[in-house]
Parts: structure tokens; C-alpha cells; sequence
């Protein structure tokens, strides 16, 4: 039998976890009942009505949150040419090339997120079982393999969150922090969820945005009601 901790009863006990709550009120709980120590960040599932076992139903893409997300990432460019220059002049974290590569070979990952520009993509290929098990892997569909290096920087340091289905067809995503204001918290949900809603595949039947749950880090997660959301 699971031990209930004595905190998790107590919060269990101001929560309805059948009930569908407006987005308000959802926000309020979470703040209230928030128990951790530390500056909880406010995570969000959506559960898709995709087929994730096909590929054409596959749901990825990024967006900059209009509040950003409250996280610093360390932001690594592989690039080569001018582009080293462009790159450490937007103020990115890292940047290199054969050199970059050599370390992220060794196991060494410094960054959060690895921007690449096409011309260094076929040199990735061999590095993929290091990257792609880490969700690092540069991609063209989530905006992290481009050719306006500064743009993407910026956007990234602005709080750009990228996002893609699980197997599941549910999409994970940090979307702030609990000391942010609710209207900060509500837009930032709405932004990212419109996103979600613009890439619905052609070929995803029914009921595509199925439930919305959000949790903070170590909190329980509440149900809800999309139509309080301007989406």
C-alpha cells in the first residue's frame, strides 16, 4: 500500500480531482496548495485525439511564451563561417564547430538547447545517440536547425519553449513559474495551446484538444475547463 504523506492529504483535501476547473481557479489552487521549498515552475499535459504510432500525426513545433517561462537556458550554436561571429554577438552560450562536436562526443553537455545551421547538419548524423535520447537533436520542424542564427537565439532567450507529442500523443510543457501574475500564467497557457491547435494534422479524426491538465513540479494535477481559455 502507498503511504499518503501527511502534506499530499492535506492538499488532497482542498483539491477535486474530477472537477473541470476554470483556468482562475485553477491557478489560485495550485498556488495555494503549492508545498516545495524551492520555486515551483506550472506544468501543463495536453492529451491530443492523434494517433502518435503514425507519423503523419506526429504534433511538435515551438513558440516564444509572451512572458516567458522564467528558466535562463544555456543555448549552444553549431555553426561555421560568419555564422560563429553572428552567434556570439546574439549572446549565445556556446558556439563552435568541429570543436563543439568533439565535445558533445565525449558526453560533455554544457547547454539546453543546440541550434544548428544547415551546412554542419550531415556532421550531426554520427552524434545523434548522444543528442537524441536528450531531446537535443537539431530539428528543422521545431525551429532549431535554421539559417537566422540571431533570430533563433533571441526568440530562445525571449522564452521560446519547443514541444512534441510523446507516444501517447500527449505533449509535456513547462509554462511558467508560480510566483508569475494569473493573467501572465493564462496568456502564456493560451499561446502555447493555440500553437498546438494551428498544427492539428489533416489527417487527426474527432476531438483533437481531449483534457488539459495543469501541475506545478510537485503538486497534483488539475483538470481543466478549455472554454474558460480564449484559444
Amino acid at each position: 500500500m502507498v503511504k499518503v504523506t501527511k502534506n499530499r492529504k492535506e492538499v488532497l483535501s482542498k483539491v477535486d480531482l474530477q472537477k473541470n476547473y476554470d483556468i482562475g481557479d485553477a491557478v489560485d489552487t495550485l498556488k495555494e496548495t503549492t508545498k516545495a521549498k524551492f520555486e515551483e515552475s506550472i506544468d501543463m499535459a495536453l492529451i491530443l485525439g492523434v494517433d502518435a504510432r503514425k507519423s503523419d500525426q506526429m504534433v511538435r513545433g515551438s513558440v516564444v511564451m509572451p512572458h516567458g517561462t522564467g528558466k535562463t537556458q544555456r543555448i549552444a550554436v553549431l555553426t561555421k563561417g560568419d555564422n560563429i561571429e553572428v552567434a556570439k554577438n546574439a549572446e549565445a552560450d556556446l558556439v563552435g564547430d568541429e570543436d563543439l562536436r568533439e565535445q558533445i562526443s565525449k558526453g560533455v553537455i554544457e547547454f539546453d538547447v543546440l541550434i544548428a545551421t544547415p551546412d554542419v547538419m550531415p556532421s550531426l548524423a554520427k552524434l545523434g545517440q548522444i543528442l537524441g535520447p536528450r531531446g537535443l537533436m537539431p530539428n528543422p520542424k521545431s525551429g532549431t536547425v535554421t539559417t537566422d542564427v540571431a533570430k533563433t537565439v533571441d526568440n530562445l532567450k525571449k522564452g521560446q519553449v519547443f514541444f512534441r507529442g510523446d507516444k501517447n500523443g500527449i505533449i509535456h510543457c513547462s509554462i511558467a513559474r508560480i510566483n508569475f501574475s494569473n493573467e501572465a500564467i493564462k496568456e502564456n497557457l493560451e499561446t502555447l495551446i493555440s500553437e498546438i491547435k494551428r498544427l492539428k494534422p489533416s489527417t487527426s479524426k474527432g476531438m483533437y484538444l481531449k483534457r488539459l491538465i495543469l501541475s506545478t513540479t510537485m503538486g497534483i494535477g488539475l483538470r481543466i475547463d478549455m472554454s474558460s481559455l480564449t484559444i
